[in-house]
């Protein structure tokens, strides 16, 4: 038909969940270090004057007073508060990855952390932007990543993971994080809480998990 545009048959590309402590650099993470509670569906919107219009909604036991700027309360519904506020931050983590080029699909805070989710085109692209939000920001972490590229329909690509890589302290690390639902969202235990069951230190634990975090992405981006 005249005017459409057919899509690709191919399947490809990729959705991917980056974690980034941004307390420096994001007034809704740091809100989230401060306060009880977690911070979703957050959205952002520039008006007139050069600022940004910014909403999100918290749950759980949040302290508005918490917050270093001045909050306008939208709406609340049982535990659910929706706030706006408004700032003129040019070097925000979401204005950085937008000035990428790459539009995030899902914004959320917990524990000072923003969880940005992305949709890409191709490893390379992942592995640029994780890349330049780690010399802006410092640490970056992927929380999950789906790979998709195939030409038929159920026969996709699989990014292989080689566990040999890991130590086995690493691996039980990560194992007993993820059973307690350390990487959930929302987290069902912190770092203190593993490490507690495991009979190490916060410190300890926070150095095995980086150590293996940092193999499995070494995994995951490696060059093809």
């Amino acid at each position: 038909m005249a005017g459409t545009h057919r899509l690709k048959d191919t399947m490809s590309g990729m959705r991917a969940e980056l974690e980034i402590p941004a307390t420096e650099a994001c007034p809704v993470a740091r809100f989230t270090e401060r306060t009880d509670g977690s911070v979703t569906s957050v959205r952002r919107a520039r008006n007139g004057d050069g600022e940004y219009t910014e909403e999100f909604t918290a749950t759980g036991n949040v302290d508005p007073d918490a917050f270093d700027q001045d909050l306008e309360s939208l709406f609340e519904y049982q535990s659910a508060q929706v706030f706006q506020f408004t700032h003129d931050l040019r070097d925000c983590v979401c204005e950085y990855v937008e000035q990428h080029e790459h539009p995030i699909a899902d914004v959320r805070a917990q524990d000072g952390s923003l969880v940005l989710t992305l949709h890409l085109t191709n490893i390379t692209d992942l592995r640029d932007l994780v890349t330049d939000l780690r010399e802006q920001f410092g640490s970056v972490r992927i929380r999950y990543l789906l790979q998709v590229d195939s030409d038929e329909e159920g026969t996709d690509d699989v990014v292989p993971i080689n566990r040999a890589r890991l130590t086995d302290r690493q691996l039980e690390v990560l194992e007993t994080a993820h059973e307690m639902g350390y990487f959930s969202y929302p987290r069902s235990a912190n770092a203190t809480d593993v490490a507690n069951a495991l009979g190490i230190d916060a410190s300890t634990f926070t150095e095995h998990l980086a150590a293996a975090q940092s193999k499995l992405m070494d995994e995951i981006l490696a060059t093809p």
